[in-house]
């Protein structure tokens, strides 16, 4: 189960929007639905949380690219909706470098098992490039009122805990 909103900053505050993921396919998909939200170029924010596994915070500042932290990447990288969050740049991988490439490898149907140990490794190493850790921008909030420290401290409903420094929690809560 997942959560996502949008957050808006407008003159008279934070607007709250519930959103659905289902036809976001890329980050690209994402920095537009959160520049909808807002009638003006000001900051938007998308907030999605996982079953308490992951959350991730995208902050849209007009037409900027997006600014993007994970609370845990290797979590998020399970699910399609962190896996739009989780692109080559955020891991500090080249684009298009997803582990082995299948048409090198001969699979002709004749192996004989032996290099079982190597494909293992490779598909380890292809693990190991997303950490159980926090990933992204840890002072994306700072402005806001969240330093890199709380962020990275945030466990279980991390979102309500960065609504209320954002003095936004009321608003959130009517979407939830």
């Amino acid at each position: 189960m997942y959560f996502a909103a949008l957050l808006a900053r407008t003159e008279d505050g934070w607007e709250a929007s519930d959103t659905e993921l289902d036809d976001v396919e890329t980050l690209s998909d994402l920095a537009d639905l959160a520049r909808e939200a807002s009638a003006e170029d000001d900051t938007v924010l998308v907030l999605i949380e996982q079953e308490d596994a992951w959350f991730g915070v995208v902050r849209i500042d007009g037409e900027d690219d997006p600014r993007i932290y994970v609370s845990d990447a290797a979590a998020a990288a399970r699910s399609s909706y962190g896996e739009i969050l989780l692109t080559d740049e955020l891991l500090g991988r080249e684009p298009g470098d997803d582990g082995p490439d299948l048409d090198a490898l001969d699979l002709d149907g004749t192996e004989d098992g032996e290099d079982d140990d190597d494909d293992g490794d490779e598909e380890s190493g292809s693990a190991e490039a997303v950490p159980h850790s926090p990933v992204g921008d840890v002072e994306i909030l700072d402005d806001l009122g969240v330093n890199a420290k709380e962020l990275r401290s945030l466990d279980e409903d991390a979102l309500t805990a960065i609504a209320e420094a954002l003095g936004a929690s009321e608003v959130l809560e009517t979407v939830r």
